[in-house]
């Protein structure tokens, strides 16, 4: 059998002529390029301005191409994204052979943090108005992604500040001995040292410092850790659980539309469930559209009656399904169902026609507990024993909003909002599949909620545009179209 034999590397060959014709007019890459080229920079917080004195920059509209492009294929460090302007026929092409090394490509980043923020939120919006995104039916979920700091960097309050004490001891020691030398005037030799040594005492006393602000914040919050810690690396980050164990991570939030599945606006948190991130993703995303919409859709993780409230309204209806209440080792037919409520009264009835009344609240006022009104009916009552054991009587606990509650719930029973509940997970988990799994995102490389952000921006306007593509069938009628929508 005969082989095919390549060229000779020591053969010359004719390159093409123009820069041009190594991209081929199906190549994705001209995709970014058109949308990145169209955008307008100082809407979005780049500064360009080619008569600014001072030495040639890279423009920053090219090194935003750069990294969006980067990103869209999985190459997010700067060390990587620099080779691939020397070794990648796309990055040349799209860098126009612009080579900037990987110090320059990550102070870009660094810079315009806040831009790579608004990139996302200013396509969104250019999608509202191009029909891609309808803003109707919105959908929100979460995901936990590493942030870039170890576990073992998280400590408790008084590690920090026992640490704090002994850096301002150890300052203090430093300072007294610089005293004692210029008293002295003797050469003692190079102070090199002692000025390192206060340096990193210094940096050290700011991140005790910081990390002793950020516990007075969630003491001051109705937020608080499981775990008191903060981690010393991040401390913005937070210690969650996922599938793969406990790490320090950031809680990424998401919205998608339901019309072609497009991202209308991603934010990071970290709290560690979703609990009280309802109405701040659902107005966020609102915000950014700058409409209204009519369904807000999410899991049973975001099923918080209060924070709910803030979102249902004459022209929006949420559909979130609420966990089933537990037992708590009552056999059937002595849960709480069993226990009518009788609002006019505020009182609930058992099942052997005896009253429950109100006794107190307890966490705040969120939740008010009921009981028995004298306990020797229920040492009395033949069911004593299974329906509860306390001394003190059966009791029973009420949410402040169990009445809204109940409505969300028979609300969410609905034909209708079923099935739109039922579309959810195939649209709001198809970005976060695409991000971790295409897009090689599932750690941040910046430190802060800020860095992570924008990474996480960046990552989503890419699944927008990869999304879009796929819509219209290939980079040459997306080109086409966008021609004809974009303003």
């Amino acid at each position: 059998m005969a082989y095919r034999t390549g060229v000779k590397r020591s053969q010359m060959i004719l390159f093409p002529e123009s820069l041009d014709e190594y991209v081929g007019p199906e190549d994705p890459v001209r995709a970014y390029d058109y949308i990145i080229g169209t955008l307008d920079l100082q809407e979005i917080g780049i500064e360009t301005d080619e008569k600014k004195v001072g030495n040639p920059q890279y423009p920053p509209r090219t090194m935003l191409k750069l990294y969006v492009y980067g990103y869209a294929c999985g190459i997010r460090s700067s060390r990587q994204l620099e080779r691939a302007t020397h070794q990648n026929l796309s990055f040349i092409w799209l860098m126009e052979n612009l080579k900037p090394d990987h110090k320059t490509i990550a102070e870009f980043r660094r810079k315009h943090k806040l831009a790579l923020i608004q990139a996302l939120r200013k396509f969104a919006f250019f999608c509202l108005k191009a029909g891609l995104i309808e803003g109707n039916t919105l959908f929100v979920d979460g995901t936990k992604l590493r942030a870039n700091a170890g576990r073992c960097r998280n400590h408790t309050q008084e590690w920090y500040q026992e640490k704090y004490q002994e850096v301002k001891k150890r300052i203090g020691e430093i300072m007294t001995e610089h005293e004692r030398t210029d008293q002295v005037e003797e050469p003692l030799g190079s102070f090199v040292r002692m000025e390192t040594d206060l340096s990193q005492a210094k940096k050290l006393e700011a991140i005790y410092a910081q990390a002793i602000q950020e516990f007075d914040r969630y003491e001051s919050s109705d937020v608080k850790p499981k775990v008191p810690t903060i981690n010393m690396t991040d401390p913005e980050c937070a210690l969650m659980k996922s599938t793969q164990g406990s790490h320090a991570s950031y809680n990424i939030q998401a919205v998608v539309d339901d019309k072609n599945g497009l991202i209308a606006n991603v934010d990071v948190v970290n709290e560690v469930n979703d609990r009280r991130q309802f109405s701040r993703q659902i107005h966020g995303a609102e915000e950014v559209l700058g409409k209204s919409c009519q369904y807000a859709c999410a899991d049973t993780g975001y099923s918080n009656t209060e924070d709910l409230r803030k979102v249902q309204s004459e022209t929006t209806t949420v559909i979130v399904p609420f966990q089933k209440e537990p037992l708590r080792g009552n056999v059937q037919g002595f849960s709480k169902s069993d226990f009518p409520y009788d609002a006019e009264h505020d009182v609930y009835q058992c099942p052997q026609a005896h009253r429950l009344s109100y006794v107190y609240a307890k966490e705040k006022g969120k939740k008010l507990v009921y009981r028995i009104t004298d306990c020797r009916l229920c040492h009395r009552c033949p069911s004593w024993g299974t329906c509860t054991n306390s001394k003190e009587g059966r009791s029973i606990v009420r949410l402040l909003h169990e009445t809204e509650r109940e409505q969300f719930e028979r609300q969410y029973q609905t034909p209708e909002l079923q099935e739109i509940y039922q579309r959810r997970k195939a649209r709001v988990e198809h970005p976060f599949g695409h991000i971790k799994q295409n897009l090689k995102t599932t750690y941040f490389l910046i430190r802060g909620r800020l860095g992570a952000l924008a990474e996480i921006s960046l990552a989503a306007l890419c699944f927008n545009i990869r999304r879009i593509l796929t819509i219209f069938g290939g980079t040459p009628n997306f080109i086409q179209t966008m021609k004809t929508i974009w303003v």
